[in-house]
């Protein structure tokens, strides 16, 4: 039986900053990538078996309790863009504040008082799962989900989207979410069992790069990143 706190923190109304984020989807929108929803599926399968495929192996190595401090650096590792680095980092310090309060645990306390000026963002995710009774699993669904969950609701709001067809894509890609997750799950295992942070995907997107870094110029935006 699913465990509660799965929806608890997939939820986009939990209060981790999320939503003031597109995934790089605003930027992909003015480029004309994004024009309705089939751009905007397109969109968010590369995004998910790249940067979300990546987020999703590095919360569930976070969530069997690989050193985050480790997860941390290979996090930064596989985010080129100073852009994406910085909004990663925000995201996470926003999402430990959330957490503390709402699963306290000696681990994410450890966490906070190591790195003040925050960890990524999946690397506390996995953490946060874990204080909650979830699985590594869980934690990879819940990263995988969360990166494309975020540009579909940022496209209802950027483009006006039918917010029914919004959801349609977001429903479409279930089996590549379950395809994603259990990837990211095999890695973070194989991760755990020999040690080598190299067993956990590095996907690249350079397209999301050159948007972040695009975006973070714009002296009016809608979204943070």
């Amino acid at each position: 039986m699913m465990n509660p706190a799965l929806l608890v923190l997939a939820d986009g109304r939990f209060p981790a900053g999320g939503h003031a984020h597109s995934g790089g989807a605003e930027a992909a929108v003015k480029a004309g990538r994004i024009r309705d929803s089939a751009g905007l599926a397109a969109f968010c399968a590369g995004r998910l078996h790249t940067a979300g495929l990546t987020a999703a192996a590095l919360a569930a190595a976070a969530g069997g309790r690989i050193d985050p401090l480790d997860l941390d650096g290979a996090a930064d590792a596989r985010m080129p863009s100073p852009a994406l680095r910085a909004a990663s980092r925000r995201l996470g310090r926003q999402l430990i504040r959330a957490a503390r309060t709402v699963w306290p645990d000696a681990a994410l306390e450890r966490l906070a008082a190591e790195r003040p000026r925050g960890v990524h963002q999946p690397v506390v995710l996995g953490l946060t799962a874990a204080a909650a009774g979830l699985t590594p699993a869980d934690a990879a669904s819940a990263a995988a989900y969360e990166s494309v969950s975020g540009p579909v609701t940022a496209c209802v709001r950027l483009l006006g989207l039918d917010p029914f067809r919004a959801t349609a894509v977001l429903a479409g890609l279930t089996a590549e979410l379950a395809e994603v997750a259990a990837r990211a799950g095999e890695a973070a295992a194989e991760a755990g069992a020999t040690g080598d942070l190299d067993a956990l995907p590095a996907a690249s997107a350079p397209l999301l790069d050159l948007y972040a870094e695009q975006h973070a110029g714009w002296a009016v935006r809608l979204f943070a990143s």
